[in-house]
């Protein structure tokens, strides 16, 4: 089965970057989409970007002209560049990915920014 490991969390100040990336155990191919989702205590999870296997892109309004969101299919991998970071971007982030009608979860990682 196919394993999405997350990495790249941490902690940052308000105006910072981050990068994370989340590399699949296996080859993902045909028609499929990885995404990210992000969840903060209290609130609803919410997808924050996407990308289908055609390289057509989604973003939350929130997000928009801040994250990019792309892949490495060489290298199973899906990134999430998350510039001009404020606080409210804090949460759990996870990895999504929708492959041969199965959908697949990373263990989540903590991005943390402060004012």
């Amino acid at each position: 089965q196919v394993q999405l490991v997350e990495s790249g969390g941490g902690l940052v100040q308000a105006g910072g970057s981050l990068r994370l990336s989340c590399a699949a155990s296996g080859t993902i191919f045909g028609t499929n989409v990885r995404s990210w989702y992000r969840q903060a205590p209290g609130k609803q999870r919410e997808l924050v970007a996407a990308i289908t296997s055609g390289g057509t892109t989604n973003y939350a309004d929130s997000v928009k002209g801040r994250f990019t969101i792309s892949r490495d299919n060489a290298k199973n991998t899906v990134y999430l560049q998350m510039n001009s970071l404020k606080p409210e971007d804090t949460a759990v982030y996870n990895c999504n990915a929708k492959f041969l009608g199965m959908t697949y979860w990373g263990q989540g990682t903590q991005v943390t920014v402060s004012s």
